[in-house]
């Protein structure tokens, strides 16, 4: 689900990146994810998927997109399961055009991260008063992360974080690295079947030195092996110990997360009206200009 605001909301400071070793073959083998400066020929004309991290877009953004849509491509803009924007029908030729637009509207901050950006957030996050903290603060820290990251350039297409505000929403999506909000001032850190916990303000760089870690063992797997999420890494040193290895060594502490009770789930909110929000269902996710 994408969520409008009023306005742009600012980028803060970049965490620290880890430096950046050779690149991993996680992102070079084949991963052939179209993006917003690489289309993908379908049998409609060029395809460009530009990424929206959390689905959140200001009515300038939205604007830009439309405006792209109906002078290079069919007029649509298409949603994909990601809250993310397809751009179809595209001549193939106008990469170059769409990149510049993209850019100037804040919608490309990186071109080498561009494809990288894939995060989802609890939709509702902040604007329903429900959850246990809200997620907007993470997903622009993360992003900002991402793109500050010269190492993390080479995560697939495919790879997908998910910032769950306590609800419950984002866990049936299973995503690569998953943050989910605890009382207490405190996130879940989920990647690879594993979890622990960290401070809530050390949450996204805990997400990302995870992606890090994944990259790493990535780059160990056999060459005929194609690892570009997870789920597809052959077995080996766990993932969430790596990655508390690596907080450890910048500072930040975790901890172990305690078996309990299952975290309750909650589903996608429903459409209709909600305090502060308003849900619309968009058939075949695809919206014409009006």
């Amino acid at each position: 689900m994408l969520a409008a605001m009023p306005s742009p909301l600012p980028r803060p400071a970049v965490p620290p990146a880890s430096p950046a070793p050779p690149a991993s073959a996680a992102g070079g083998r084949g991963d052939a994810c179209p993006g917003a400066l690489r289309l993908h020929l379908a049998d409609d004309g060029g395809l460009a998927r530009v990424r929206i991290p959390g689905g959140v877009l200001d009515a300038g953004q939205w604007e830009v997109l439309g405006a792209l849509a109906l002078r290079h491509g069919d007029g649509d803009l298409h949603l994909t399961s990601r809250g993310n924007v397809q751009l179809r029908g595209l001549d193939p030729a106008s990469g170059d055009v769409l990149g510049r637009a993209l850019a100037e509207a804040g919608l490309l901050p990186s071109p080498a991260h561009e494809r990288v950006r894939n995060i989802v957030a609890s939709p509702l996050s902040g604007l329903d008063g429900h959850g246990v903290r809200p997620v907007r603060a993470w997903l622009r820290a993360l992003d900002a992360g991402l793109c500050g990251s010269a190492r993390a350039a080479a995560l697939s297409g495919r790879f997908l974080f998910a910032l769950d505000d306590g609800r419950g929403d984002m866990t049936a999506l299973r995503a690569d690295v998953t943050l989910r909000a605890l009382p207490g001032d405190e996130a879940l850190v989920s990647v690879g079947g594993a979890r622990f916990v960290v401070a809530a303000d050390a949450a996204p760089r805990a997400a990302l030195r995870a992606a890090e870690v994944f990259l790493d063992a990535a780059a160990r797997a056999p060459e005929s092996t194609r690892v570009w999420r997870v789920a597809e890494l052959p077995d080996g040193p766990p993932l969430a110990e790596a990655a508390r290895d690596r907080l450890a060594d910048e500072g930040v502490p975790t901890r172990t997360a305690i078996a309990g009770p299952p975290l309750p789930e909650a589903a996608p909110p429903a459409p209709g009206p909600y305090p502060g929000a308003l849900a619309v269902h968009v058939p075949l996710g695809r919206l014409s200009p009006t």
